[in-house]
């Protein structure tokens, strides 16, 4: 059997508004940087910088 993957569901905070607009997962073993991406912010109706947030 397959062993199970070692992956997080996190969100990503905008940062700008603070919304928490998108939920995802990251690879846990090995993911030394963190994660930010340009993403569609609803309230503010253009690409924002969007970084992780746990929970």
């Amino acid at each position: 059997m397959a062993k199970a993957q070692k992956r997080e569901w996190v969100w990503l905070q905008c940062k700008e508004t603070g919304d928490l607009n998108y939920r995802t997962q990251i690879n846990v073993t090995g993911n030394a940087t963190k994660l930010e991406l340009m993403k569609f912010s609803p309230r503010l109706r253009k690409r924002t910088l969007h970084k992780i947030k746990r929970k």
